[in-house]
């Protein structure tokens, strides 16, 4: 089991935009409160520092309201960021934006060619596969012309299907191991992961799936005790993290870095 899926040295996070009140969301909730979200975002950057990595944030962009949502806007894969044409209108301009940053901070910086769309929420990668959930917010004309880029650099890419009603892949998933992955029902019993151990997310605990992998910690959302309790059981070292607001917006651990290691 190499990890190097899970294995990182740093990583590139933004600040919360005052703006993000006017994030895209499914249903008509409750707006985050933007001053309480920079404070649980604070939190999620000194418990990736403190797992390990050198994290750089970025300054916020208002003019972009789910830019916190960095994740989205590219893949890094063994040093090279790959950026992505994201899925919805008003996000358009994001990965543009970022893509300074990642000439600045990466090895390579390759514009992904296609004339879909993809969203990094929808790939979730292991050692030497990298998965694409087909969703609203990423094509299969997308993924495919991804397909014969991280070809080049040593991944296979299989085309999934996300289910009906799920956001992003990894809203309903997780990477734990090279071999184990943490998901809903909903999603492992389509068969996307045939090959894969599953730990299923508790029932009524499925916001918990959208956890993340970070060196020798796995991070859940704050609220989910079962699934703390169901991943120590399985050999996992867990610490939680609170993501109320973002979660008013769609958001989750996972999207609010990009995670990569220089060597």
């Amino acid at each position: 089991m190499s990890g190097h899926s899970f294995t990182f040295s740093h990583a590139l996070c933004r600040i919360p935009a005052l703006s993000v009140t006017q994030g895209l969301r499914a249903g008509d909730g409750e707006n985050p409160d933007p001053d309480q979200f920079r404070k649980e975002h604070e939190r999620y950057v000194a418990a990736l520092r403190k797992a390990g990595a050198e994290v750089t944030v970025l300054e916020p962009l208002e003019g972009f309201p789910d830019s916190v949502f960095i994740e989205d806007a590219a893949l890094c894969l063994k040093g090279t960021a790959i950026c992505l044409p994201q899925g919805a209108k008003t996000r358009k301009g994001e990965t543009a934006v970022l893509r300074p940053s990642l000439v600045t901070s990466l090895i390579d910086v390759i514009d992904l060619k296609t004339e879909g769309s993809i969203d990094g929420g929808d790939i979730l990668c292991s050692d030497d596969t990298v998965m694409v959930g087909l969703s609203q917010r990423t094509t299969e004309q997308a993924a495919m012309d991804l397909k014969a880029v991280v070809r080049d650099l040593g991944y296979d890419l299989k085309i999934l299907k996300t289910p009906a009603g799920v956001l992003h892949f990894k809203t309903d998933s997780a990477l734990l191991d090279n071999e184990t992955i943490f998901s809903t029902q909903r999603l492992a019993s389509s068969g996307c992961f045939d090959g894969f151990k599953i730990i299923q997310v508790p029932e009524g605990e499925e916001a918990a799936a959208n956890a993340l992998r970070f060196n020798d910690t796995v991070f859940l959302a704050e609220g989910f005790p079962r699934s703390v309790d169901l991943l120590e059981k399985s050999g996992f070292s867990v610490a939680t993290i609170p993501v109320y607001e973002a979660a008013k917006v769609d958001g989750g651990l996972s999207c609010m870095s990009l995670r990569y290691s220089l060597s």
